[in-house]
């Protein structure tokens, strides 16, 4: 893996898995952008299943830096150590530490709207009640930053929605969980080096 600290800002994307931290709630829906970020970890080089994040200076946040391909642009990746509504203090310290626009910043979150096994990119546009992505905007000070929205469907029956998203997937959910995450992480790779309009032509089914 490559340091990034010296890098020119323009050269630097940030890549924020949105979660809740701690062990209790890993395997939750809500969670998803741990398990992309973690996928994406494995993929600079770190062992599967021994991801090595460690703590950045601000202690409010797990990083990786690093590259995603031979020559490809440099990634920190970033896994905030605080709650879904409270992480856009730290993904704004991490913006300012390593000199990064919000056009250079993707967003890895999970999506009711969207059907459980499919996902989306887009820039910019609202959280749609989604607090991690509400508390982005709101440090940020913008939306204007990239989304890989990985879909796990709405809850079934009068579930409350939020019940739904902090509990863990199906049995069944969880055989195709593995591909969601690599399709999801592609899906960052391909928006970091080939630009949004082919990214969504691959994968906004």
């Amino acid at each position: 893996m490559y340091a990034v600290s010296d890098a020119p800002a323009a050269d630097v994307w940030l890549v924020v898995g949105l979660g809740n931290p701690g062990p209790a709630y890993a395997g939750h829906r809500h969670n998803i952008g741990y398990m992309v970020a973690d996928e994406l970890a494995s993929r600079m080089g770190s062992a599967p299943g021994n991801v090595h994040w460690r703590s950045h200076k601000s202690g409010r946040a797990d990083v990786v830096e690093g590259r995603l391909a031979i020559g490809g642009p440099r990634v920190v990746l970033a896994r905030p150590r605080s709650y879904m509504n409270e992480l856009g203090g730290p993904v704004k310290a991490l913006a300012t530490f390593y000199k990064v626009a919000p056009d250079h910043v993707i967003a890895i979150h999970d999506e009711l709207d969207i059907a459980f096994g499919t996902l989306r990119t887009k820039l910019g546009g609202g959280d749609n009640g989604h607090n991690g992505l509400k508390s982005m905007r709101s440090s940020l000070g913008t939306g204007d930053f990239y989304r890989v929205r990985a879909g796990i469907g709405r809850p079934p029956g009068r579930q409350d929605v939020a019940d739904f998203v902090l509990t863990n997937y199906s049995t069944v959910e969880r055989k195709e969980l593995p591909f969601q995450v690599s399709d999801a992480a592609d899906a960052v790779e391909s928006l970091i080096t080939d630009g949004l309009e082919k990214t969504q032509q691959r994968f906004n089914s």
